[in-house]
């Protein structure tokens, strides 16, 4: 078995409570509350604003060029991709997806955050791409897991949000990390895969409340900090 197959192994039971989720089913069965999508969306963009800016500390870790491809072909995915899927959001509540940017991360996605930037700064490549890999490897068992159970056609209301995290980029995309993860791990200490393993677990985790931080539209108990 290779490193990646072991992390998926042993975190089989987060994986499993993703595709269980609510948020999860409800798109598959095209019913999600419409303030829990925007929810998501409001979340979702800064996050994955803030996962580009993880990437580029993995740049600044790169020791080649094919590193430094690598991942600002990443980051290229993100800017130029992943839009799609939350259009289609966006679509299905009537709103634009301007008008739900530059809102305040909730307390949940705020952990998320600042948990892959301490990997970020504290650790190597190896611990970086730990921290980053359950996003894009969460997503596509996902699509694949609601196009196996729901068949949706184009007339589903979530029918482009599927297909794209079901689809071959998405795949491309988690196996590249996946393969990049393993050769890492091939040349890691002991004490760097257990780093490696922590920050997947955790992020695994922080997937799982992501899910649940937009279905219950999770708040600060207090009102955040509003600049002036």
């Amino acid at each position: 078995m290779t490193f990646t197959d072991i992390l998926r192994e042993e975190n089989d039971d987060v994986f499993q409570k993703i595709f269980s989720h609510p948020f999860v089913q409800g798109i598959g069965k095209g019913d999600v509350p419409k303030e829990a999508l925007a929810h998501y969306i409001k979340a979702d963009y800064e996050y994955l604003n803030a996962f580009m800016h993880i990437y580029g500390a993995a740049i600044s870790k790169s020791g080649s060029r094919e590193d430094i491809q690598y991942f600002n072909n990443q980051i290229d995915f993100v800017l130029n991709s992943e839009i799609h899927p939350h259009n289609n959001f966006c679509k299905h509540i009537g709103a634009s997806y301007e008008e739900l940017q530059g809102y305040p991360l909730p307390p949940t996605a705020d952990h998320y955050v600042k948990h892959m930037m301490y990997h970020a700064h504290m650790g190597g490549l190896g611990e970086i791409t730990g921290a980053l890999l359950p996003c894009p490897w969460t997503y596509l068992e996902i699509g694949k897991e609601l196009v196996k159970l729901y068949k949706p056609t184009v007339n589903h209301p979530f029918y482009h949000w599927i297909t794209f995290y079901a689809n071959e980029q998405v795949e491309e995309t988690t196996l590249q990390m996946r393969k990049r993860l393993d050769d890492l791990a091939s040349k890691a200490s002991e004490k760097e895969l257990e780093q490696m393993k922590i920050a997947f677990r955790k992020s695994c985790q922080l997937e799982l409340a992501f899910w649940e931080m937009a279905y219950t539209c999770e708040e600060w108990p207090v009102r955040d900090y509003v600049k002036v």
